[in-house]
Parts: C-alpha cells; sequence; structure tokens
C-alpha cells in the first residue's frame, strides 16, 4: 500500500489524509504531495483508480484529564437549648411567696377588721358629723364611740366614755383613743390608725392617731 500511496503521491497536487485516532473519531485534513515522503510511522491505504487517496493514522491516547477537588467548609449548626419547664414546687414556692407578700399587705391595712368593734367602727365611716348626733344619720364623736360599742352589745357612757375604762400602753383594735384633753375620742383600729367622727367638714372618716395630736388609749378588758 506504501508502494501505491508513493505512486500516486507525484500525479495528485492535495492528498485528503484520513487519521483515525485511538479514540475512534476519523479527522480528514488536506496533505501536500510530497508528505508521504517526511511522515514516520504512517500506514496509508487506497482503492486503485481513486482520485484522492487516503492516509490512515494511528495515535496512542495520551491525553491525561484531571479535576482539582474544591475545598468546602462546614459550620456546625447551632445547638438549641431546651427550656427546662419550671417544677411544681418552684412555682408552688413563688405563688405561696406572692400570697404571702399580698397577705402582709391585707395586714396593715385590715388587722383592725379582726377584732368587731374595729369591723364595726369601719362601718361608720363616711357618716356626718353632727353635734349631739348617735346615728349613722349624724353624729359627734363620742355618739359615734358609743354607737359602735352599742353594736357589739357593750353599753358605755355617750360622754367621758374612757373612765369607765382601764388605761393601756398597748391598746388592741376596738380600744377607745382620748384626745386633746378629753375633747375628741375615736375608736383605735390598730397600726397607729383609728377611726373617729372628727368634724363638720370631714365627717367619719380613717386617720393616723399622730394626725390630730396623739391620744391616750382606755380598753374594757
Amino acid at each position: 500500500m506504501s508502494k501505491a500511496v508513493s505512486a500516486n503521491a507525484g500525479t495528485v497536487g492535495r492528498q485528503a489524509a484520513v487519521i483515525a485516532a485511538a479514540s475512534g473519531l476519523i479527522l480528514s485534513m488536506g496533505l501536500p504531495a510530497n508528505a508521504a515522503d517526511t511522515t514516520a510511522g504512517i500506514s496509508a491505504s487506497t482503492e486503485s483508480g481513486s482520485a484522492q487517496p487516503a492516509l490512515a493514522v494511528t495515535a496512542a491516547p495520551t491525553a491525561t484529564v484531571s479535576f482539582e477537588r474544591p475545598v468546602v467548609k462546614t459550620t456546625a449548626a447551632p445547638k438549641i437549648e431546651t427550656v427546662r419547664p419550671q417544677s411544681t414546687e418552684t412555682a408552688t414556692r413563688a405563688s405561696g411567696a406572692t400570697a404571702t407578700t399580698a397577705s402582709k399587705l391585707t395586714d396593715t391595712v385590715s388587722s383592725a377588721a379582726a377584732s368587731g368593734l374595729a369591723a364595726i367602727a369601719y362601718t361608720g365611716i363616711g357618716s356626718p358629723y353632727v353635734w349631739g348626733g348617735t346615728t349613722p344619720n349624724g353624729w359627734d364623736c363620742s355618739g359615734f364611740t358609743q354607737w359602735v360599742y352599742a353594736q357589739a352589745g357593750i353599753s358605755i357612757p355617750r360622754v367621758n366614755a374612757w373612765t369607765a375604762m382601764k388605761p393601756t400602753s398597748t391598746p388592741s383594735p376596738g380600744d377607745l383613743v382620748m384626745q386633746n384633753g378629753g375633747a375628741h375620742v375615736g375608736i383605735y383600729v390598730g397600726n397607729g390608725m383609728m377611726i373617729s367622727a372628727l368634724n363638720p367638714s370631714q365627717g367619719t372618716l380613717l386617720h393616723s392617731v399622730a394626725s390630730t395630736g396623739g391620744g391616750s388609749y382606755y380598753t374594757m378588758s
């Protein structure tokens, strides 16, 4: 076949070469007439009488393909902390503390209500002051104290009622408070507070003992 290629090389101005690569791809290219003399390792084949003889070239697969592996960085997901439910014991303690605080506030305001006399005195708050009066429709300071004791079934003089009682330095709710040398009297309700029919402009109200000048305390017990 090489003789055939050489024989036709001079008569054909441009040859068509078909290169068969190892991968099976057929490449066609034009070669000059004298290419057969300078190309080494080429085997040629042609059909007699063909106007364009073909050259077949076999090449070894020498290409190398490589891929660079990308660097991937990962970050750990944040840890989710589970909220622990409040224990029954803790909730009970918190509830108990709140109840204790509320109870103390209540005791401060209404400790006097534990006494029957003091509780009765609270019902008289708001009644008008009327000189010589003895009912909730209108009373003066001594008429108010006499009415309070009467509701509890205790009879005391309308005026100077403390003379029938014993003086005390540790008053309890329901004891009498005598002020201004006997010019004013009221019912002690605890925590330094008293209720009395104070005057025509203010009527019967809750006020501190100190706000009306202090006083002396008297008890029935």
